[in-house]
This record gives C-alpha cells, structure tokens and sequence, in this order.
C-alpha cells in the first residue's frame, strides 16, 4: 500500500483515468438519451451495441429489489442515468 499523500504509480494512474474515461463517456451517453429520447437514431444505436445488436423489448428484468423490473429498456437506461449507476445490469 502506498503512503497517504503520495502519488498514485503508473498503473495506478492507467487505472484511474480508464475509469474516468468509460464514466464520462456513460455520462455523455446518459446526456443524449435525456435531450434527445430513446427514439433518437444516434441513441438507439447506442442501445443496440450494448445489447449486441438488439434492443431487448421488454419487461427487462433486474435484481435491484426496489426496482425488479423495467416496463422496457429505455425505462431501464433512464433509470441508469438518474442514479448514475451506469454500469448497472440485468
């Protein structure tokens, strides 16, 4: 472990700001969905290459227990975003 105060090492740093990186670009993608909605082309392309191809249609089912399921997966990228749990999956 490092000491308190000192810089982090250089694999320390590549791991800090790959996950800086994977978040802003979640952030930028959340940013999208919000002004331009689900329907927007860009957006559901985005949809697609998480999902490998296809936008799942729902009811999308998930393990969080105050949410069990999602009516679709607009709704459940929606939710991502609001609570900025971007990397959360069914």
């Amino acid at each position: 472990a490092q000491q308190p105060g000192t810089p982090l090492s250089d694999q320390e740093y590549h791991q800090f700001f790959k996950f800086l990186r994977i978040s802003i670009q979640a952030s930028t993608a959340c940013r999208l969905r919000e002004l331009y909605g689900c329907k927007n082309s860009l957006v559901q392309r985005l949809d697609e290459y998480e999902n490998h191809g296809v936008i799942p249609p729902g009811p999308i089912c998930s393990e969080l227990p105050e949410n069990p399921f999602f009516r679709n997966f607009c709704t459940f990228s929606l939710y991502r975003c609001i609570t900025k749990k971007y990397f959360l999956k069914v």
